[in-house]
């Protein structure tokens, strides 16, 4: 009994199957909807996801662990080269700083007045030693003089002129002696220790910056503060972020591409940008740098591209995650048809359903670009022909079909 069922039920099968066909063959005309053939843009895009980050962005770190003291800025606020933004607390940085500077004021003035041979009152009273031993001098050589003429003439004694010459000795000594401490008075080694400790004091000072620095945060660019993700006394470990500034009417966005798709990207190709934030705007942009390698991201090799958006107006937010179309090919104005209607029998040998007169006719095209929803037409339709989209009765369309157009 179940053979015989089984055949009942399979005969009563192919018995519906061939009514249907029969049906197919023999009724009325299927319903499909057409188009013709339009002058359009073709256009080839890779896409792929990318985040949105600003061209010019600077981001104030934390330079050591510790306590945030004090934010100066709030979030939308335009900041300059220089202002300060933020403090850690280090009460000590300035005193240290301000130390630091006066020390190098003092072994800088120590090291003028070396080289210079002393200082300022020193030089004012060797400039009078001076002064007064070339007097004596020239008073012990006029005395000489004056005596040895007298001895000449027998008025003057010969100890009298000894006594003159010794004296005219000890001051030539005199002024000898004081000329080298006026230009001699340090030795090259102690000029030398004087420049030493002047150079050990500048890199004082600048530690001290440092330091000073590193507690008291000072912006490195122009913009406007976009993400401030800490506040006043919370602890941060060294290398966190305290808040970010950047030039907002400036961003780009970082995209990765497939690797099979980074060869048809070049820089300059024009790209288009959505957001799901503003669903109904469409940023336009180009790419800025094509990427340069490939690397490994999971199971992806993949290769990443920096493209500049031409008209953000302060619109698009750092940090966004966008979706970014780059056109790598356009033909512009070409007759083409939607990428529905082509059907290929095998690569590049392409064909269309024409309707005419009611009936399906398979016209062999030839086609030129083709995107993910149009495909040019080089040969084989007008813009007079019917081109059938699709089926309405859900039945495979082939040659010599009668056919409906749907409204």
């Amino acid at each position: 009994m179940n053979t015989k069922f089984r055949i009942r039920v399979v005969l009563t099968l192919v018995g519906a199957a061939s009514t249907v066909w029969v049906a197919s063959c023999t009724s009325d005309a299927v319903r499909v909807r057409v188009i013709s053939p339009s002058v359009q843009d073709v256009e080839v895009r890779v896409t792929t996801a990318g985040k949105v980050t600003p061209a010019n962005d600077f981001h104030a770190r934390a330079n050591f662990s510790g306590i945030v003291e004090k934010i100066y800025v709030r979030l939308g606020q335009r900041v300059r080269v220089g202002q300060m933004l933020a403090q850690m607390k280090d009460p000590y940085a300035a005193s240290r700083l301000a130390s630091a500077k006066a020390r190098l004021k003092s072994e800088e003035l120590s090291s003028s007045n070396v080289h210079q041979g002393g200082s300022q009152e020193d030089r004012i009273g060797l400039t009078g030693e001076w002064s007064h031993a070339q007097s004596e001098e020239e008073a012990a050589a006029v005395s000489l003089s004056l005596l040895q003429r007298l001895h000449q003439a027998g008025a003057a004694s010969p100890a009298e002129v000894e006594e003159a010459q010794r004296r005219l000795t000890f001051a030539n000594a005199t002024l000898r002696t004081l000329s080298d401490r006026i230009v001699h008075r340090y030795s090259p080694a102690e000029l030398s220790s004087w420049d030493a400790r002047v150079a050990e004091a500048k890199a004082l000072v600048n530690a001290e910056k440092i330091t000073y620095a590193n507690a008291n945060i000072t912006s490195q660019t122009s913009g406007t503060v976009y993400l401030i993700p800490v506040s006043a006394s919370d602890f941060v470990p060294s290398g966190a972020d305290l808040l970010r500034i950047a030039d907002l009417s400036r961003v780009q966005v970082r995209a990765v591409f497939d690797e099979p798709d980074m060869g048809s990207l070049a820089a300059g190709q024009r790209a288009l940008i959505t957001w799901e934030g503003r669903p109904n705007r469409v940023w336009h942009g180009h790419i800025e740098l094509a990427p340069m390698a490939a690397m490994a991201s999971g199971t992806r090799n993949v290769g990443e591209s920096i493209i500049d958006v031409d008209d953000a107006n302060r619109d698009l937010p750092p940090g966004t995650n966008v979706t970014v179309g780059i056109i790598v090919e356009q033909h512009k104005h070409v007759l083409s048809i939607p990428r529905q209607a082509l059907h290929e029998r095998r690569s590049r040998d392409c064909f269309v359903y024409r309707v005419v007169d009611g009936v399906l006719v398979q016209t062999s095209v030839q086609v030129g670009l083709v995107s993910l929803d149009r495909a040019e037409i080089t040969n084989g339709l007008t813009s007079a022909d019917k081109v059938a989209l699709e089926n309405l009765n859900q039945l495979e369309m082939r040659d010599g079909m009668r056919v409906e157009v749907a409204e």
